[in-house]
């Protein structure tokens, strides 16, 4: 095997770094902030041994999902705009029942630094949804700081997912949506909220988890948060996530949205996808699957 077959295969084992992609004139980046491990068959309790016995390119050496965590910066012109912002500063040992294992951000700033951008550029920072490992850096302050570091920006939330919002404070988040609160600004589905990107509820994952559609150039790139947290959902979109709100509603709207990915002026971007973020869904005998695009 060659020495780029076997770093095309480590890339869907570790967690991601920097990569970006040219829609037109709109440079969209991926924003790394560090990583989770996850149980595969607990994450995905569908799934069984032998499944992953057939996909060992996904699992490192101690048989866990590398699940990267961080953000998508969208750049027009001086203009920036974050999608999502990381787990913020801070390390969680391996929940020892469910699919989390360790899990750890930080990065987020360095990362934005690597790409020349500064946190006071960031005009907005949109969310997905608004569980922990997509919100951390919009409420906790870095160290030796008094405030969150992208507290400048506006913070944009799907109307129906802040609508919901007590359902994350019944889950212990009371603090997280008291620090997310006066900065929110909701949108609605179909709402431009940058230039040439549009919000789009998919409700499933979360009660208003939502999709961010940006078009530039001829070209269309879809940032589908936690509709999809492996890409071996790709081939099976009935399998539903041990983190879906509505497991059922949200294998529905997977199985739109991996037809969707297979248009091939349409790019996929997996914020949990390891080091493949970026790529397309394509037709292979098995039926789709993700294909990592060559930046």
């Amino acid at each position: 095997m060659s020495g780029k077959a076997v770093d095309e295969i480590e890339r869907f084992r570790r967690a991601g770094v920097v990569r970006s992609v040219w829609l037109g004139e709109t440079k969209v980046s991926v924003v790394p902030d560090g990583v989770v491990r996850l149980r595969p068959r607990a994450l995905l309790p569908d799934t069984s041994d032998d499944v992953w016995a057939a996909h060992p390119e996904l699992l490192d050496a101690s048989g866990t999902l590398a699940g990267s965590l961080g953000g998508l910066l969208v750049e027009n012109g001086d203009r920036a705009l974050l999608i999502d912002a990381g787990f913020g500063p801070q390390a969680l040992e391996a929940d020892p029942t469910g699919p989390r294992g360790a899990i750890h951000g930080g990065a987020l700033l360095d990362s934005l630094a690597q790409l020349g951008r500064r946190p006071e550029e960031i005009e907005a920072v949109a969310f997905s949804h608004l569980h922990p490992d997509h919100i951390g850096w919009a409420w906790l302050p870095a160290q030796g700081e008094s405030r969150p570091a992208l507290a400048q920006a506006e913070y944009l939330v799907a109307e129906p997912e802040w609508a919901e919002r007590a359902l994350l404070e019944e889950q212990g988040m009371a603090k997280e949506v008291d620090g997310l609160a006066p900065r929110v600004r909701t949108v609605a589905d179909g709402k431009e909220i940058f230039p040439g990107v549009r919000v789009r509820i998919a409700v499933g994952h979360t009660a208003g988890h939502a999709e961010f559609v940006i078009t530039s150039g001829g070209r269309r790139l879809i940032a589908f948060g936690d509709a999809l947290h492996s890409p071996v959902q790709v081939g099976h979109p009935e399998w539903s996530s041990a983190f879906d709100h509505d497991p059922a509603r949200a294998a529905d709207h997977r199985r739109a949205l991996v037809a969707e990915l297979e248009d091939s002026d349409t790019i996929g971007f997996g914020i949990h996808f390891a080091d493949v973020p970026f790529g397309h869904v394509r037709r292979t005998g098995e039926g789709p699957a993700w294909v990592p695009l060559d930046e």
